[in-house]
This record gives C-alpha cells, sequence and structure tokens, in this order.
C-alpha cells in the first residue's frame, strides 16, 4: 500500500508533544467555517494571488495613500472660499437647503470665521488653518466639485471607497490588489493605519474585500505596538524549529486544498496564513521608524505631541509603499471630522493634527523619488453645508452634512499640480462645474495605474461587476498631468 504523504495525526500529536501550535492552520481553517466547507462553483480565475501584474495600458502611478479625513471636513472653512456669505452672515439663507438633521437645523448663514489667503506659483486659496498645505499647493490638484448625493455618512463613505452606496461592496484598495497584485510578496498589497484613540466609525468597511477574495482585504495595522498581532513565534518555535512546522503545514494545506477544487476562500486563506509567515521580519522593519532620521522626524511632526500619532503614521506610509505595498489607508478615529457643533475651536484641533504630517509625506515622497509614482488623496465622504447648525452662539455653531458639493486634493502618480478643478455655488453647497461625482474619481485612480475600470470586473453571480458599475463614469481627463 501506498504511504501517506504525511504521518497521521495521533503521530504527529504524539511526535510533536512540545506545543499544539503546529496544528493552528486546521483551527483556523476550523474557526473560519472554512475546514469542511463544500466546494463553492468556480467564478473567476483558477488561482488568487498577490503576485504582481502587469497593467494592461501604461500606467503613472504603482501605489496609493489615502488620508481618508472620516466625518467630512468643512470645504468652505478649509479649501474653498466663499468670501460673498460675509454679508449674509447670521441672515436667512435665500434659497433651499438640504438638511440631514432637521431637529438641529438652522437658516442662518454661516460665513467661515477663517481668512483665506493665494498661495503658490498657483495661488490657489487656502485656509489659514492649513498653513503647511499651502507650502506644497503647487504639488497638488484640489477639487472643489466632488458629490455623491446622499447626505448619510455610511452611504457616502460607501460611494467614495466602494464606488456604490451599498454595503459590502469591495473597497478600492481591494480592487487595486486584485488587478494589480503586490510588488512585495512579504507584506500585504492592502494595508490600514488605524488611530491609536480607537477605530473608524463603521470600522472594516473601510478596507473590506467584499465579494472580492479574501487575499484582498487590507490588513489593519494598531497605531501602537505590537501594531500587528501574532508576529512573533513561540520562544520554543524559533528558528529551525519553526521552519520545519511551516513546511509540514504548507504540505498539509496544498494536499488539504488539492481535494476541495475551487474553493476561493480556502485558497485565499491559506494564501493570508503564508503571507502571515513571510511577514514576521519585513513587517517589523517596515513599521519601525528608528531608523529614520531625527530630521526626517521632525519633518513629520513626530517631536510634537499633536502631530506625533498622524505624522508616525505617514511616515510608516511612506515606509510602505517604499517597499512596495499598494495601497495605504491613514483613517481617523470615529467621525472626528464631523462637526456638528463648536466648530470654531473643533476644526482647528483637527486641522493641526494632520496638517503639518499631509504635506511632510509629499515633500519626503519628492525627495525619494516617490511622488511621481505614487498618488495621495486627502478628503473625506462630505463637506459642511452653508448655515448654522446648533444655533447656541459662534462657539457653539457648527454645520450639517452636504454631499453636494465638496472638496477633496490628490497629489503625485500622474495627477497635475497646482490646479483647482470644478466649482461649487456661491454658498459652496451644490457642485455646478465640472461635478466630480464618486464614480469619476475612482475612475481615474484607476486609470493612473493603467486600469479601465468598465474592464476589471468580478464575476458573481452571473454578472461581471466593476469599482465603479455605472455607465456614466468617467476618467477626468483633467485632472491628469
Amino acid at each position: 500500500m501506498k504511504s501517506p504523504s504525511y504521518c497521521s495525526r495521533r503521530h504527529f500529536l504524539r511526535a510533536n508533544a512540545f506545543g499544539l501550535s503546529s496544528v493552528a492552520l486546521a483551527w483556523l481553517l476550523r474557526e473560519d467555517g472554512l475546514l469542511a466547507a463544500p466546494v463553492k462553483p468556480h467564478t473567476g480565475p483558477l488561482k488568487f494571488d498577490l503576485a504582481p501584474k502587469s497593467p494592461p495600458n501604461p500606467a503613472r502611478a504603482r501605489a496609493m495613500i489615502s488620508l481618508f479625513m472620516m466625518g467630512g471636513p468643512s470645504h468652505v472653512d478649509l479649501l474653498d472660499t466663499k468670501p460673498s456669505m460675509a454679508k449674509y452672515d447670521g441672515q436667512k439663507f435665500p434659497g433651499d437647503i438640504k438638511y440631514d438633521n432637521v431637529g438641529e437645523a438652522s437658516s442662518k448663514v454661516f460665513a467661515s470665521p477663517f481668512k483665506f489667503q493665494k498661495h503658490g506659483q498657483c495661488g490657489t486659496e487656502v485656509s489659514e488653518l492649513l498653513p503647511h498645505l499651502a507650502s506644497i499647493v503647487d504639488d497638488i490638484s484640489v477639487i472643489r466639485s466632488m458629490k455623491t448625493g446622499v447626505n448619510n455618512h455610511r452611504e457616502s463613505l460607501f460611494a467614495v471607497n466602494t464606488g456604490n452606496f451599498r454595503a459590502g461592496r469591495p473597497a478600492l484598495g481591494s480592487w487595486l490588489s486584485y488587478g494589480l497584485g503586490a510588488e512585495a510578496q512579504n507584506l500585504p498589497a492592502y494595508m490600514a493605519l488605524t488611530d491609536p484613540r480607537g477605530l473608524p466609525q463603521f470600522a472594516g468597511d473601510h478596507w473590506s474585500s467584499g465579494w472580492l477574495p479574501a487575499i484582498y482585504q487590507g490588513t489593519q495595522v494598531r497605531a501602537t505596538e505590537p501594531r500587528i498581532l501574532n508576529l512573533d513565534p513561540a520562544d520554543y518555535l524559533r528558528g529551525a524549529a519553526q521552519e520545519r512546522q511551516l513546511a509540514f503545514l504548507q504540505q498539509a494545506n496544498r494536499e488539504h486544498l488539492s481535494q476541495h477544487p475551487g474553493d476561493l476562500d480556502l485558497d485565499a486563506r491559506i494564501a493570508s496564513y503564508e503571507l502571515a509567515a513571510r511577514m514576521q521580519t519585513s513587517a517589523k522593519d517596515a513599521l519601525d521608524i528608528s531608523s529614520e532620521s531625527e530630521a526626517t522626524k521632525k519633518l513629520y511632526g513626530i517631536d510634537k505631541e499633536e502631530t506625533r500619532d498622524y505624522g508616525t503614521r505617514c511616515l510608516i506610509a511612506r515606509r510602505l509603499v517604499e517597499r512596495g505595498v499598494r495601497f495605504v489607508h491613514i483613517i481617523n478615529v470615529g467621525q472626528s471630522w464631523d462637526h456638528h457643533g463648536s466648530l470654531v475651536t473643533a476644526l482647528p484641533k483637527s486641522c493641526i493634527a494632520v496638517d503639518q504630517p499631509c504635506a511632510a509625506l509629499i515633500k519626503d515622497l519628492k525627495s525619494r523619488g516617490l511622488f511621481d509614482s505614487t498618488i495621495v488623496h486627502w478628503g473625506g465622504e462630505m463637506g459642511r453645508l452653508p448655515v448654522v447648525q446648533n444655533d447656541g452662539g459662534k462657539e457653539k455653531a457648527g454645520r450639517d452634512h452636504n454631499t453636494y458639493g465638496f472638496t477633496m486634493w490628490l497629489a503625485g502618480g500622474g495627477i497635475k499640480r497646482g490646479y483647482v478643478h470644478g466649482a461649487t455655488d456661491e454658498w459652496g453647497h451644490h457642485a455646478v462645474k465640472d461635478v466630480v461625482h464618486h464614480y469619476d474619481y475612482l475612475a481615474t485612480v484607476l486609470n493612473l495605474f493603467g486600469l479601465e475600470h468598465q474592464k476589471l470586473t468580478y464575476k458573481r453571480n452571473g454578472m461581471e461587476l466593476s469599482l465603479t458599475d455605472n455607465p456614466e463614469a468617467r476618467v477626468v481627463r483633467e485632472l491628469i498631468g
């Protein structure tokens, strides 16, 4: 009788009585409901992996860093000046307003209490709250005509991040990983850097792979050590012992997978476990900024309490794309840009925390030759209304949601420099010129990576699904330099 290619479970456990970690894979698969999962119908290529893939068209970008400001930064106080509002300040708004929270709504015009000034050779107007951004304004494109058109945070987040208002769809980073793989095989293609104060609102929805294979899901990186859990093996498994264990597990994995051909979840999960083993050294190195110069740390504001956290995460993002990570998502806690009240004090605090680190990231990418191949995105899922919310005086006043016209900026990776695209009306309420819908923004990003939003698809339930899934989606050529 032919000998089995590996020993029996009883023999294995008896021979490895020093610990049960060698059966960790089987336990994980059982916990995930995959060990005895039925064979699923094949819906795409036979194998999904993170091997680097060449895009079908010439690419300007190879990586992206999204500085996502969850909650909705107030565009009319930061990057979309509306000086004509000053003469109406405190008066009734002369038009229709689309409120989200009618109970706390007011029709009183709320002119920005912050000053704007032109900066750089391009002359883009920037608020006094963003002095560091003002210093790099010649390197960015400001989009003043963004629109999703649905005033709730969750649906608008999905629109900007996944192309559709509905939950359960893959995020942009997952699509890029699916379409292009990773340049480094010892780090995830997609990593999400979260805030030390807690997770963003809706947590894992930000970095979900939706119905794409699980291997394309983002890997969460904690803001404090250990930044990625369980990277270190137990002392008794270090070195050769772990190498033998991993070799055995790989053999067992592959034989188990061969018994379940076409099970894409199982295939992806095994690949994820194997990646975790390779990450033990490389991830620690990438996430450790101790080798960076003091000048670099100071550039990012790591020497100051108010900018230390965000500066550290921006610096780690640069180290990750430098090592071949495809997409890095930096996300704030909760909805900390959701300034329904006390905007005059809360908004400056939010800006102080991120302004210097974000500008430093652009400067650092340029100095290292990474800027031209790395897209940097800054913005949230919405902007704010031009009227008062919580009408209890200037100190208590805030702004309600506005998804009909808001601002974000892009830089690097083929994006035009020193450019302002589109406009909102005189109140900043509605995008009225060169409108950029969420699906247009996503189509443009894919284009810069050499991908076509109509052709990068995944077959599910007999349908070819894409990131934009909208026949009206267009590449905004005006944004491309």
